[in-house]
């Protein structure tokens, strides 16, 4: 099955989100793909650009009911936590790729899953199925894939703060890693309507905590080839809407130079098409932040560090709508269906 001018048929299922209108946006200038459908249980009947205005003018189409869905060539699940291990079997059925947004898919083990979200699995066959879609970790693994999860937007940007200092050796397994995670209103509903700084509804979720985030679990288990971490998040929300401000505090090796960090980077983030080493000595922009990366699938990442005493602020910023949700998918969605990875994904940010 393919689109027109032989391009891939493409279904959002849960569109009327955040997430949901992000990925619309990604997705309807993709080249390689024609978004057919796009469903919302309580926006059944709506143009996509009376929930998301910024969408007006770039399609006609109009919510339909989960029960409307027809086959396609990829399925996007953008629906709260919990929705689609409920009905996996259903999509599945309906498209040979799918990208899931939700947390879902992310953890490979079904105990780990069940201690990180106060209840059992519903599909816990399925979880070795799913590529972790994170490229930058698991770039193999999606290439060709005919399943990959979302990313948490929190441990994503704490998995790429940590990355280079962990793949070069020079983090110690086992010490606490303290993460103070900075983030925006937009973290805290699954539609536009329930976004607001309160607790999501169901059961021991928590997008803000200062203890316990749901997202250490898959920040350990990116890390775990590297050794065990013992990953400490504390998130709470600021003034903005979208953005991930991640500092993970640790204890380095005392004496390193800045070109010893320099080069860690390097090797870890030469060839990656969206991570950038922010690490300037003057100016006002010396550090990541999440103001220039709005609406961009891109993650800066930096630190600073004490050659004295060893004590570093290993640094990432993200937007969490889109590295951290939407970008991160349609960047999987390239890999498995092997179109250039950074199709439709090159936008660079708004400034100031």
């Amino acid at each position: 099955m393919s689109g027109g001018a032989d391009r891939l048929t493409v279904g959002v299922v849960g569109a009327s989100g955040y997430a949901g209108g992000e990925l619309l946006r990604l997705l309807l200038g993709h080249p390689g793909v024609e978004v057919t459908q796009v469903t919302s249980e309580r926006s059944a009947g709506k143009f996509v650009h009376q929930v998301h205005p910024h969408l007006r003018g770039r399609t006609t189409l109009r919510f339909v009911s989960r029960d409307g869905l027809q086959p396609c060539d990829v399925l996007f699940l953008a629906l709260p936590h919990g929705q689609s291990q409920e009905h996996i079997a259903q999509y599945a059925a309906l498209a040979p790729r799918i990208v899931d947004l939700s947390a879902d898919f992310r953890l490979r083990d079904a105990a780990d899953y069940a201690a990180t979200y106060g209840h059992d699995h519903a599909a816990p066959e399925r979880l070795a199925d799913f590529a972790y879609g994170l490229p930058e970790l698991h770039r193999d693994a999606l290439r060709g894939a005919s399943y990959a999860s979302g990313v948490g937007c929190n441990a994503t940007a704490t998995t790429l703060a940590l990355w280079a200092v962990v793949r070069g050796g020079l983090l110690v397994p086992g010490q606490p890693v303290i993460v103070d995670i900075k983030v925006g209103s937009s973290e805290g509903g699954n539609t536009p309507s329930e976004a607001s700084h309160h607790p999501v509804r169901s059961g021991v979720v928590r997008p803000y905590a200062l203890t316990g985030h749901r997202h250490e679990a898959e920040v350990r288990q990116n890390l775990a080839p590297c050794g065990m971490y013992d990953v400490r998040m504390a998130v709470t929300s600021v003034e903005m809407v979208r953005g991930v401000a991640a500092a993970a505090y640790v204890s380095l090796p005392s004496g390193l130079t800045e070109r010893d960090l320099w080069k860690c980077y390097r090797e870890a983030w030469n060839d990656e098409p969206f991570v950038r080493v922010v690490h300037e000595k003057s100016g006002i922009h010396r550090h990541p932040e999440p103001r220039p990366l709005i609406g961009t699938n891109y993650a800066d990442v930096g630190w600073d560090y004490d050659p004295v005493t060893g004590r570093a602020a290993l640094l990432c910023a993200l937007d969490n709508l889109g590295k951290g949700a939407a970008g991160s998918a349609v960047q999987c969605m390239n890999l498995m269906c092997g179109f250039d990875e950074t199709t439709a994904l090159d936008f660079g940010g708004i400034y100031p």
